[in-house]
């Protein structure tokens, strides 16, 4: 029988979110996940020489705190994911794996890109407002970042953007304009709409990702990776890439989507093809700097496990947002479906199932890149003449007017060309 001790653990596992540091979570569901194993006490969960699984245990607590600190995943989601890891480790040598080459940081960054499809904002539910209550909200929005110096960053804060970023903090404006002054200070320290195809050029040898070209069922973009074709080892090259892939894809949306897709064929990817760091990064720019642009991530022959840990966090996902990421696999007629009810088969690459025989080629691709570095040139050239000429007449007063714009929120930390921000 359980003593008041045992009482107090337990009901401290079911506690609502608000009730204590997730920390203090995590050593819990780290020390409930031990007893899996036998460790009925729990006495060598945090001795100085642990057993592997509850190394791997707390390896998946340290690298949780994203998870557990974050508004959209309650201790209890945590919980379930810790759990569930050290029985899917205990079960590793069963199924062929080797449990010392397991990377379960992967499997916490994978599951945190689930919070990508949602809001984070914190709520369990999504505001419904009507169309003049969303235009009020803008406005206020446009009220409290004021206007930037910046020909370009005041293009980028299009009606549009300001609603993406309000969708993200579920229409409060406070945290949407403390994340949208975040994500201005990273563009106009990375300067993403600067990046050409000489500058990254070398990174889309293999092909590890492109634009499709060809669209979904919906008009919407296709963004093609290939992580298994990494190429390079530089981190900073290849988000880089990431940066100029996305800018290029979103600026061949039509006016009607303001979201892509993401098609990723696993072929040949390892844990070891992708550091994590990268995967980190790529996490950050999309939720921090393109917020609501993914509308829909098709995972082509992935580890069967990433489903596995899909399936787990669906309880803490609501329907629209479970529904936005589909796994294929080749051998699987019934997934197959999915791919014929998402595009064209005629055009889509034989690789994916398609009809299309037609596969990467660089040199071609090269062109296609290059016609759109002078497409965006022609377009900053248009909307940048003015703030050009402004700035020549009343360079102290932009300084001042940007450093307004900025009030309010830290200063970001750049490394070589600037790092992602860190929004609250």
């Amino acid at each position: 029988m359980d003593g008041p001790r045992e009482t107090r653990r337990n009901a401290a596992t079911v506690a609502p979110a608000t009730s204590g540091p997730p920390r203090h979570v995590a050593r819990i569901a780290v020390l409930r996940a031990s007893r899996l194993h036998g460790d009925t006490r729990g006495k060598r969960l945090f001795s100085s020489r642990p057993h592997p699984t509850h190394r791997c245990c707390c390896a998946l607590a340290s690298h949780s705190t994203g998870i557990l600190g974050s508004p959209n995943c309650s201790p209890i989601a945590a919980l379930v994911l810790l759990v569930v890891l050290a029985v899917c480790r205990r079960q590793e040598p069963r199924r062929g794996l080797d449990p010392r080459g397991f990377s379960v940081p992967y499997l916490v960054e994978f599951t945190k890109m689930s919070f990508l499809f949602k809001s984070s904002n914190g709520a369990a539910t999504e505001k419904n407002l009507t169309l003049e209550e969303q235009r009020g909200k803008i406005n206020e929005l446009r009220k409290e970042l004021g206007e930037h110096p910046s020909a370009e960053i005041q293009d980028f804060l299009s009606d549009a953007s300001l609603s993406r970023f309000l969708r993200a903090r579920n229409w409060n404006v406070q945290k949407a304009s403390k994340m949208m002054k975040s994500a201005v200070k990273w563009r106009v320290a990375y300067k993403p709409e600067k990046i050409h195809w000489e500058d990254i050029e070398h990174e889309a040898e293999t092909g590890k990702i492109y634009r499709a070209d060809y669209k979904d069922r919906h008009g919407r973009t296709v963004l093609v990776l290939r992580p298994g074709l990494e190429n390079t080892t530089s981190g900073k090259g290849q988000i880089k890439y990431l940066v100029y892939s996305l800018e290029k894809a979103i600026m061949n949306l039509t006016e009607d989507q303001e979201k892509m897709v993401w098609l990723t064929d696993f072929q040949s990817w390892t844990m070891g093809s992708t550091p994590l760091k990268v995967t980190r990064e790529t996490v950050n720019v999309l939720q921090d700097c393109y917020p609501e642009r993914l509308g829909l991530a098709i995972l082509y022959n992935p580890p069967r496990i990433f489903e596995s840990f899909w399936k787990i966090v669906k309880p803490f996902l609501d329907h629209e947002t479970y529904k936005k990421v589909k796994f294929v696999y080749s051998g699987d007629k019934e997934s197959q479906k999915i791919m014929a009810d998402v595009f064209d088969m005629d055009k889509l690459d034989s690789a994916f199932g398609g009809k299309n025989p037609a596969s990467f080629e660089y040199n071609i691709y090269a062109e296609q890149m290059r016609a759109d570095d002078m497409k965006m040139s022609c377009l900053r050239s248009s909307n940048g003449h003015v703030s050009a000429h402004k700035e020549a007449i009343d360079g102290e007063s932009d300084a001042s007017s940007e450093a307004s714009f900025y009030s309010g929120t830290e200063s970001p930390k750049h490394e070589e060309g600037g790092s992602l921000p860190k929004n609250g």
